[in-house]
């Protein structure tokens, strides 16, 4: 389902005064040492962080997790208020990896349906008997959502776009508990930080940052809980969102089906209203 602190890494620059040139060879060697280490340790970083991916992957089922290529999943969206939960929602959401979702949401008397298809998509509102075409900041939140999901890092999407994987560190996540962190940097700068459990290997966290509507950079976050089981897979069937430290919405499954047959006709723009199925 849709979700609507670095700069890229710059090689190191010397400025070295003449004096510089006058010192001992013993005392330049081990400059010369030292800046083979700071080399060398990008390539150690990518395949730390790359070992981290692979531990997640086997946490949530392996293969068994990488053959899932479609999921049906049912729950209740929650929008949040200064804090405060709002009124739940049912969703029903389709999702045919990497880029087609549709997500129907019933409440309030009202029928919503959000479709995407790559950079493509379209809205059916029923209370507005309305069907419209996505616009560029609706399609710019979709592949936001897809850079920063659990399945980008995961199933190595990532790399079509030219974006590098790198180890950052270890970072508090309660009492006796520690989130190994990974970092996605992408070529146009954008960066989305994942942390993995130290011991259980299983996601906790993604963290980037967006331009709001008052053009003022924020930090969102998605934080995963409830992992179940299902035929082999795990994954998390609770995800609150967060932005600038404030709850905005939490999406609970009740149940997510794998690799059941999704019809094409449900992510085709219909003709008219009384085409909507």
């Amino acid at each position: 389902m849709s979700k609507n602190s670095s700069k890229l890494r710059t090689p190191l620059r010397f400025a070295l005064p003449l004096a510089l040139c006058l010192c001992l060879p013993a005392t330049l060697a081990a400059q010369q040492q030292q800046l083979a280490n700071k080399t060398d340790d990008q390539p150690a970083k990518e395949n730390r962080a790359e070992q981290i991916v692979a531990r997640a992957v086997a946490a949530l089922g392996g293969e068994t997790y990488l053959a899932v290529r479609s999921t049906v999943g049912r729950g209740l969206f929650t929008p949040f208020a200064k804090g405060e939960s709002q009124l739940p929602i049912s969703f029903t959401d389709y999702l045919i990896f990497p880029d087609k979702e549709r997500t129907e949401f019933r409440g309030g008397g009202n029928r919503l349906i959000d479709t995407f298809i790559g950079k493509t998509g379209w809205g059916f509102d029923a209370a507005e008997r309305s069907i419209k075409d996505k616009q560029a900041a609706e399609i710019e939140s979709f592949q936001t959502s897809l850079r920063t999901s659990l399945d980008n890092l995961l199933r190595g999407w990532w790399r079509k776009e030219g974006a590098t994987l790198t180890y950052v560190g270890r970072r508090e996540a309660g009492l006796a508990r520690r989130n190994e962190t990974v970092r996605l940097t992408y070529p146009d700068g954008f960066v989305v930080d994942f942390e993995i459990g130290a011991k259980d290997n299983l996601p906790a966290k993604a963290l980037y940052r967006r331009t709001n509507g008052e053009g003022a950079e924020v930090q969102e976050e998605d934080r995963y809980a409830r992992f179940l089981t299902v035929n082999g897979v795990t994954l998390p069937f609770i995800i609150d969102h967060y932005r600038a430290g404030d709850q905005t919405s939490r999406i609970s499954f009740d149940s997510i089906e794998f690799n059941r047959p999704i019809p094409d006709a449900l992510f085709v723009k219909p003709a008219s209203i009384k085409a909507i199925k």
